[in-house]
């Protein structure tokens, strides 16, 4: 994998990703031994709107081929890398590996639309030799002439646009010059498309039925295709002789013979078998067995009945029948669709998988696969089709053909599971042999624990990557994989190193949540020194209609704590925002000095910023996905929710008629932060609950009036000075001092508030990156250089930051650990 990875990055097939996706990643082996890199693109798959580019219909190439009479075929390598991912879609193809997280810049396999996207990028290098002498099916293609010297000339073409556009073949899977040659199910012959044998193979070795059990199975295949046989029952009497009489053994006579090589010549000719039709759906039937597979390809005719195309059965082999029995049916579904792919993967229709096997119906929405299970399911994508329930009773086609090896199944002596020489030799890993060789050149100093290996330098970051990464640990912390590495190793600065590798693991930093105070000392806003001077602003969204709103905004006053509810209903622009605090705020109160937003769309907008600068107003936001920020309001909103709430508890579509109380009622109620209402904090007196208070109040002189409001002011700001400064020290007991962060540096970025697109929350990323510090925009709240894909403002508090951390022992995850 890290090969892959290191040469993949090299050829700018990937880079490294932040997106919010990530698909699994392993391998499966080809055929030629090699292996294939795969990707679970079940999810990304299933929203794709597939690309209908048509694929060729074979029956289209018999015209082509009448009068040609040599061919050559070749076979693509793979080419799909010379494919560019869309500019901007590139996070989608993200998948996860132990090294990291990548994206693809070209396109992988996986892919729904790969097939049909690699068929017109061959289309499109040979458009102007298509059925001229040249007929193209994804990675497979036929060139045919009538003469050798044509020939010639029509290759040395083929071959040279294909050089010139990066495309190679695989020479040992090609065929030059041949008169007859085998292409997509059928064999081409000058003047001829006949059927591949190999498509009837399944019947025409049918065993010969050694038991009346063998014989009833073969009837009972038989009885099928009984409806396109005349005279059926005459045909088929000799075999139904040979079951009656109660007995296991039968007498195999030339009539009995006969009639069985008979009804496998019909079974496999017209007017039973037919020859493909791609614009027709298909049907495949599966079935397996103890010993064996077999599926049959069957289209409905004209006569409305299903017909026969293709026959498959297959031994399984040792492994195979050790495979649990929902294996075993997939494992026939899989080979039918490999057997058949040149019809089924270009097919007009969705077709569909006919099993008796009922929990089959669910694989294509499982949430939990075994690693076989995955990489069949992988194979599966490039295929549409719908998996439907039979039951036995009426899957008797392919039964008997899975069948058909059961007289082989042989008794074999159990053994033991475990090698005899993991018995009677002791066990030794190949990381402990490592050190053992390292000890040679880098013997022990001695001093340490009895019965402990001392690990030398050189070897130490394999030894700490398999304590700390190998699945017997699965990434614990530096308590718990020191305790485990000191079973069996030893050296003098294990403790620190441990630590310090646990530490710097980048797959902890992303997927474990920080168990330590959050870091960042309050830094609380200054206090104002007069009404109005300072404002915060928020919206409460989500409400259900109430006379025509949806929407409340919020206006605070962070000097008295007074407060404006305005209904809206909808968002507002900032144009809009602008217009309502001139209408609702300002032509009462005067134009603030401060005001504190989130960064939302209205308040981070170019307009926002240059009305703010008009009215000489200073437009504060407060840093991405921290709300702290702007706790005034935020502590507010809620308040007024929860009065909202109670208030509308019998109709909530009826809150806007109470909105008006709510406001009333939070401003004359006294404000905790001040010790007084916020109506008496402006106005310098506490407004009368009854009329025949109203003498009490009384009407002062404009100069007594001005004075009770400034010594009210003087009071109400001391007491915010107090209730800010206890509360800055209660919660600062609760946080640590922020590192400080340097421009360049990099760190993880918490994901706790992002908005990012995951399959699972629960196993998404704690934390993303790296990213670089851009620069220091206050001493809590850093500005980070993000991608643009991410599409959020990049400066964030401290406390959602972490840095990224190196250790001498950091290696890259390449080490075979025991299992």
């Amino acid at each position: 994998m890290d090969t892959y990875i290191k040469e993949s990055l090299a050829a700018g097939i990937i880079c490294a990703s932040t997106s919010p996706a990530g698909a699994g990643f392993f391998f499966v082996e080809k055929k030629d031994g090699g292996l294939r890199p795969c990707i679970d693109y079940r999810g990304l798959n299933k929203i794709t709107v597939r690309n209908r580019y048509p694929l060729p219909l074979m029956a289209t190439a018999f015209e082509l081929l009448q009068g040609a009479s040599i061919f050559t075929k070749l076979d693509l390598r793979n080419a799909y890398h010379l494919v560019r991912i869309r500019q901007g879609d590139e996070w989608k193809t993200a998948f996860n590996t132990p090294t990291g997280h990548y994206e693809y810049r070209v396109m992988p396999f996986g892919l729904t639309n790969a097939p049909a996207v690699f068929q017109a990028l061959i289309n499109d290098v040979l458009r102007d030799m298509l059925n001229l002498f040249v007929f193209v099916y994804l990675d497979d293609i036929l060139i045919f002439s009538r003469s050798l010297k044509e020939h010639e000339g029509h290759v040395s073409r083929v071959l040279q646009r294909l050089l010139d556009n990066h495309l190679y073949v695989k020479p040992e899977k090609c065929e030059f010059h041949v008169s007859q040659t085998q292409f997509l199910g059928f064999i081409v012959t000058p003047g001829h498309l006949e059927m591949d044998p190999k498509k009837v193979k399944a019947v025409h070795n049918w065993p010969t039925p050694a038991t009346v059990k063998e014989v009833q199975r073969f009837i009972g295949f038989s009885n099928f295709y009984r409806k396109f046989i005349k005279n059926f029952s005459s045909v088929v009497a000799p075999l139904t002789t040979l079951t009656k009489g109660g007995g296991t053994k039968i007498h195999w006579g030339p009539e009995a013979a006969g009639a069985f090589e008979d009804l496998k010549r019909r079974f496999t000719s017209a007017p039973i078998l037919v020859i493909p039709d791609p614009e027709r759906p298909f049907v495949v039937e599966v079935d397996a067995s103890e010993v064996g597979v077999g599926a049959v390809l069957s289209q409905r005719g004209e006569d409305g009945r299903l017909h026969p195309c293709a026959f498959m059965s297959r031994r399984l082999s040792e492994a195979e029948r050790n495979y649990h029995v929902g294996d075993r049916e997939l494992l026939a579904v899989k080979l039918a669709l490999e057997e058949w792919r040149h019809w089924l993967e270009g097919a007009q229709h969705p077709f569909q998988v006919l099993t008796d096997h009922k929990n089959l119906e669910y694989l294509q929405q499982a949430k939990r696969m075994n690693p076989r299970q995955a990489r069949w399911s992988l194979f599966f994508n490039r295929f549409q089709f719908l998996l439907s329930y039979r039951p036995g009773t009426k899957n008797v086609k392919p039964d008997a053909l899975s069948r058909a090896y059961s007289p082989e199944i042989q008794e074999k002596p159990l053994a033991s599971i475990i090698p005899r020489s993991r018995i009677v030799a002791p066990l030794q890993w190949e990381l402990e042999r490592g050190v053992r060789e390292a000890l040679v050149h880098e013997p022990d100093p001695g001093g340490g624990p009895a019965g402990r290996l001392y690990v030398p330098l050189s070897v130490r970051a394999r030894v700490l990557q398999w304590g700390h990464e190998s699945p017997l640990t699965c990434h614990p912390g530096s308590a718990r994989t020191l305790e485990f590495l000191q079973r069996r190793f030893w050296w003098p600065s294990i403790k620190k190193d441990v630590q310090v590798y646990v530490e710097a693991c980048p797959v902890c930093n992303q997927g474990k949540s920080t168990r330590q105070r959050p870091q960042g000392l309050l830094h609380p806003l200054p206090v104002p020194r007069r009404p109005w001077s300072h404002l915060s602003l928020d919206f409460v969204t989500g409400l259900p209609p109430s006379q025509g709103n949806t929407v409340i905004l919020v206006v605070v006053d962070r000097f008295s704590k007074a407060a404006r509810f305005i209904p809206l209903p909808k968002l507002p622009s900032a144009k809009e925002t602008a217009e309502l605090l001139m209408n609702h705020v300002f032509r009462i109160f005067g134009i603030p000095l401060d005001v504190v937003s989130d960064r939302g769309p209205q308040f981070s907008s170019r307009f926002w910023g240059a009305f703010c600068r008009l009215i000489g107003a200073t437009a504060s936001l407060s840093s991405g996905f921290h709300p702290e920020s702007n706790g005034q309001t935020e502590r507010i909103n809620q308040d007024l929710e929860t009065t909202l709430r109670c208030m509308a508890a019998s109709n909530p579509t009826s809150w806007a008629t109470y909105i008006i109380w709510a406001e009333y009622a939070h401003n004359t109620l006294q404000s905790s932060a001040t010790g007084l209402s916020p109506f008496e904090c402006q106005f310098g007196y506490t407004p009368p609950l009854f009329p025949e208070e109203e003498a009490q109040v009384g009407v002062p002189s404009a100069q007594r009036f001005v004075q009770r409001c400034r010594r009210t002011w003087k009071k109400a700001r001391r007491t915010l000075l107090q209730t800010s400064q206890r509360y800055q020290s209660q919660a600062n007991r609760r946080r640590r001092t922020a590192p400080s962060f340097r421009a360049g540096q990099r760190v993880w970025l918490a994901t706790k508030n992002l908005p990012l697109r995951v399959v699972s929350k629960k196993l998404s990323q704690k934390y993303i990156g790296p990213f670089r510090i851009a620069r220091k925009v206050n001493p809590v709240s850093y500005r980070l250089v993000l991608p643009r894909s991410l599409r959020i403002n990049p400066t964030f508090h401290v406390s959602l930051l972490k840095p990224v951390l190196s250790s001498p022992f950091s290696l890259p995850s390449n080490l075979s650990y025991p299992k």
